[in-house]
């Protein structure tokens, strides 16, 4: 959650420019909810209107959250790769209400809720075989350590304080960004580093293996967890999101589509059971 009077960074006129791409955009450009600042146009397919522009004034740009071809970051979902099928069930969850989050006030699913309300069958369609026809691909690095970079809420995610502290990383998940600016800048080639307690990489694989506490992850999920069919592949995805999902499902706030399978599988997960599920997942390769 973002600290109480959270403001952005002002716009100060500058230019913003990543690496890789030709493209000059000022930071309102890049803040503006109907715009999907697609800097490098050549990694994805030409973007459906509603991922690049939205549809005013409810249905903002899908690009502008989840960036011009899907892979979000730990405030959002990756979509890349994801079934279309189960892309298009989620907007119905979240039409319907039966898709929250356990912290009701987080500014980002509220917005998936409203959107879902106003987007169009045809809208939301075409985001769902736009995204679904990019291929995964990696973008976090998952570390276990003793200690973990000091952080801040900017925007709803973790970013490092400047002056490099760290502190023992305790039983939390650090994502964050290795390169805040190009981050801010809405840039799709971002990359994170995900800070995991020691032990846990391992710790998930056997719990994700194991049918003893819960259901083998790869008897929905398939094998290496890349996704069977309708069901979604959850490899080399954000730790801070899974975690987040499993924690909804246990505690039965995401209850549509899934959650009625979900909730019994993690119900008997502990928190740090579900920080060893994430840490492993998001460790293999999409």
């Amino acid at each position: 959650m973002n600290p109480p009077g959270f403001k952005p960074t002002p716009d100060d006129g500058t230019l913003r420019h990543v690496t890789g791409s030709s493209l000059s955009l000022t930071l309102s450009q890049v803040n503006n909810r109907f715009f999907a600042s697609d800097w490098h146009p050549e990694d994805h397919p030409p973007l459906p209107g509603v991922v690049a522009h939205g549809r005013e004034p409810d249905v903002l740009a899908c690009g502008f959250c989840h960036r011009s071809d899907g892979p979000g970051g730990p405030e959002s979902a990756d979509l890349m790769g994801l079934p279309e099928s189960y892309i298009l069930q989620q907007i119905a969850d979240f039409k319907a209400g039966t898709r929250q989050g356990s912290v009701q006030s987080r500014i980002p699913a509220k917005l998936m809720s409203s959107i879902a309300k106003a987007i169009t069958t045809d809208d939301a369609k075409a985001a769902a075989t736009y995204f679904s026809s990019v291929r995964p691909r990696s973008i976090i690095r998952v570390v276990e350590a003793d200690t973990a970079p000091k952080v801040h809420v900017t925007s709803w995610f973790l970013a490092a304080v400047p002056d490099g502290e760290r502190e023992p990383i305790g039983q939390r998940i650090i994502e964050v960004p290795d390169d805040l600016a190009q981050y801010i800048s809405r840039d799709s080639r971002s990359r994170f580093t995900a800070y995991v307690p020691v032990g846990s990489i391992e710790r998930g694989k056997e719990l994700a293996n194991n049918a003893d506490k819960t259901v083998q992850c790869g008897s929905c999920h398939g094998i290496d967890l890349n996704g069977e069919g309708a069901i979604p592949g959850i490899a080399g995805r954000s730790p801070t999101y899974i975690f987040r999902q499993l924690y909804d499902f246990k505690h039965g706030t995401r209850s549509g589509s899934g959650g009625e399978v979900m909730k019994p599988i993690v119900e008997t997960l502990s928190v740090d059971d579900m920080i060893s599920l994430a840490a492993y997942a998001s460790s293999l390769a999409p």
